[in-house]
């Protein structure tokens, strides 16, 4: 097996469809939004990995006692239009009262992975100067490291249980490689059943490898960041509940007018199975 990055749901969704990948890891938004296209071989969603964004609001200057509302009138580096990181600050922002789109200014052009070079490299003066940044790991310690930016939110906190990122597969896939997905399922759930059961200092040494540029105690900042918050699901399945959650968000941010068929969209038979063999 070949671990490719996607760099994004549309991407990953893309070399999914076409064939490129067999499996797909990204926000399930992804699936809803290709069934709702019509694609006839659409992704079907077996495992949920995250109940918890995993992103944090990264301000300019250190701020001790953060309120959302002070986000009121500034300029945000987002995420893509229409992609889960973006459509879960949205989803907060309504909580606190505030409209993304009248009293705020939320940069969306700046593409997945590019924001945190983006906010460090700008001058204030510039036009894309930015007050705020939302940013993933690693690039949100990073900023902090470098005096260049501080951790003053976590939008997986402020946003409660959220269905963040599942496995997906094509229809057709299921029909034919049942039995590697079920080999799939049972050695993330093993992944899982580690990390529920380990130390971040444990869970980051076994991490290294795959992440060669960061050091030993950054990514053990970051597990421990995400243990605490309880990023991570126990077990993997995906339950109705979640769904109509994810389904609400969505509707929240324009990007949906009508439910989609959960029985369509996620099959738990594998994420069942592995869990009640634990």
């Amino acid at each position: 097996m070949e671990l490719v990055t996607g760099y994004g749901a549309d991407k990953t969704m893309t070399a999914l469809l076409s064939g490129e990948a067999d499996i797909g890891f990204m926000g399930s938004e992804a699936s809803i939004y290709t069934y709702l296209q019509g694609a006839e071989d659409y992704a079907v969603n077996f495992a949920q990995l995250t109940q918890r964004a995993g992103n944090f609001l990264v301000s300019r200057e250190p701020i001790e006692d953060f309120d959302w509302s002070m986000l009121e009138g500034s300029y945000v580096l987002g995420g893509r239009k229409g992609g889960m990181p973006q459509m879960v600050f949205e989803y907060i922002l309504k909580k606190n009262n505030i409209n993304p789109d009248t009293d705020l200014t939320i940069d969306t052009s700046i593409d997945f992975g590019s924001t945190a070079a983006a906010f460090s490299g700008a001058k204030e003066g510039d036009s894309g100067y930015a007050q705020f940044t939302v940013e993933f790991e690693p690039h949100a310690t990073s900023l902090e490291q470098q005096g260049k930016g501080y951790i003053v939110a976590s939008l997986g906190v402020d946003s409660g249980y959220v269905p963040y990122t599942a496995f997906c597969a094509r229809k057709s896939y299921f029909a034919e490689h049942n039995d590697i997905l079920l080999a799939f399922t049972r050695a993330l759930q093993n992944g899982m059943d580690y990390v529920n059961s380990h130390s971040a200092d444990e869970i980051a040494r076994a991490m290294k490898p795959q992440f060669p540029e960061t050091d030993l105690e950054t990514i053990t900042t970051i597990v421990s960041r995400y243990q605490s918050q309880e990023t991570w699901k126990t077990d993997l399945i995906f339950s109705k509940e979640s769904f109509e959650l994810l389904e609400n968000i969505l509707m929240e941010a324009g990007e949906l007018e009508d439910f989609v068929p959960y029985e369509d969209l996620v099959d738990n038979t594998f994420s069942t199975m592995v869990a009640t063999k634990k």
